[in-house]
């Protein structure tokens, strides 16, 4: 055989390779009510009426959450920032956009977002999944996910033989069911299902497994939540954080604390690019205000703060013992004094926040992914 009958027939052979059928598409499973599958000390999120949770919804808003064709340039999908080994953060200390521009916060965690009251670090406006979804795809100062001006040529993407039996499936009543709006619901149900209750804490506290957390995590526990210390004055409740809403919950009393990160002026600024709740209110009272993150699965969520300036837990703990800077500073911070070994104990207990179920379940993983 001469090179050119063996590239012929070599090409031929690809020819025929390429023209074999592929799989067919993966049909999407039963629509069926979602069934809630909470572990004890978890309430029952709240869902908006017109959003109701079904399991062909969820399992198609994870398909949407990893898709990078839900970007203006199909580069990026709302997992890009928010992964799943980093607790759904990005493991950044800012957030990067679809065309590599840098945002000034970083990527906040999706750990048991169904109970937000908030959303974003600084938005006392945006109060549902829903809405906050449409901040990434809309954002142009940076860009995120880029969609402005792309939205029918997004929506005619998953307009295929592949994607349109799930948007049926998801949305029956619906006569246009591939459409922008859809695929921000299905990603609201399925970011709703990423419930995160199977730390070492959580046996400790809620199971009564007194073997869960060291020595060393249950004197750091008595740290955080002594009045010494205050921690938990701003990370309450079950999802160690500021307020939370849910099922028959009272309606939240928002809250937006200055942790005394900055003070650029002797007045109290914070950098040009990024002033907090100010920005939203206009209210000089309320710069360098920010809400209070769940601390669940925190030594996952490095580097911290809400532009990621501070590397680690240690340097953390370390400003707030400081006290923070400047005269807008919230009044609940105030100086304290720690050890290196209380410091080391603080570390520990925060570490035992850690859920390796959530950063593992396979259920909140790309279902693209190969097993």
């Amino acid at each position: 055989m001469t090179w050119w009958t063996g590239l012929v027939a070599g090409a031929v052979l690809v020819s025929a390779a390429c023209a074999r059928p592929g799989p067919p598409p993966e049909p999407p499973p039963p629509d069926t009510p979602f069934s809630w599958q909470l572990p004890r000390g978890l309430p029952h999120p709240t869902v908006p009426a017109d959003n109701p949770m079904t399991t062909v919804k969820v399992a198609l808003g994870r398909r949407l959450f990893y898709d990078t064709r839900f970007s203006g340039n199909g580069t990026f999908a709302c997992a890009s920032c928010h992964q799943q080994a980093h607790a759904f953060t990005d493991g950044r200390a800012r957030a990067i956009g679809s065309t590599a521009q840098v945002h000034s916060r970083s990527a906040m965690s999706l750990t048991n977002v169904a109970y937000n009251a908030s959303f974003g670090w600084a938005d006392p406006g945006v109060r549902t999944l829903e809405a906050q979804i449409a901040v990434p795809m809309f954002n142009e100062h940076p860009i995120e996910l880029g969609i402005a001006g792309h939205e029918a040529e997004i929506v005619q993407r998953f307009a295929s033989p592949a994607d349109e039996p799930w948007f049926r499936a998801a949305f029956p009543a619906d006569p246009r069911p591939v459409s922008l709006a859809n695929i921000v619901r299905a990603i609201a149900a399925f970011e709703r299902t990423l419930v995160s209750a199977d730390s070492p804490f959580d046996r400790y506290l809620y199971r009564d497994d007194r073997t869960a957390i060291s020595d060393d995590a249950v004197r750091g526990m008595k740290l955080f939540f002594s009045e010494r210390v205050g921690c938990s004055g701003c990370h309450a409740g079950f999802k160690l954080s500021g307020p939370v809403t849910f099922t028959s919950a009272p309606a939240p009393v928002l809250r937006f604390t200055n942790t005394g990160l900055y003070d650029l002026d002797g007045k109290g600024a914070y950098p040009p690019d990024d002033h907090g709740l100010m920005d939203k209110t206009r209210s000089a009272a309320d710069m360098g205000r920010f809400r209070a993150p769940t601390l669940r699965n925190i030594a996952l969520t490095g580097p911290y703060m809400h532009d990621g300036s501070v590397p680690s837990l240690d340097g953390v703990i370390a400003h707030y013992a400081a006290g923070g800077k400047g005269p807008l500073k919230s009044p609940e911070l105030k100086h304290f004094t720690l050890s290196p070994s209380e410091t080391g104990d603080l570390v520990a207990f925060l570490e035992s926040l850690t859920d390796p179920v959530f950063v593992s379940n396979p259920a909140f993983a790309d279902p693209r992914r190969p097993k």
